[in-house]
């Protein structure tokens, strides 16, 4: 099966907070709520410097995906 990039989720137990999840490295989850990410992955020293560079490149996918998402439920 091929998994999207980001899917987008909720969770009733949290119902202002909207999920989009990266499935690709580095998998993270973002929670357009507060903006907080939780990488799932681990990463050394080395990583973290790369990733940091990454992140913010990733998390403006995660945006762009959610209001490409949402356009659509309101088209």
């Amino acid at each position: 099966m091929k998994i999207p990039k980001f899917l987008l989720g909720d969770n009733t137990d949290h119902p202002d907070a909207i999920y989009i999840v990266h499935t690709d490295y580095p998998r993270f989850i973002i929670n357009l709520e507060n903006d907080e990410v939780e990488w799932l992955e681990e990463f050394s020293a080395e990583d973290r410097k790369e990733l940091e560079l990454e992140a913010e490149k990733l998390i403006a996918e995660a945006t762009e995906f959610y209001d490409r998402e949402v356009s659509r439920y309101q088209d």
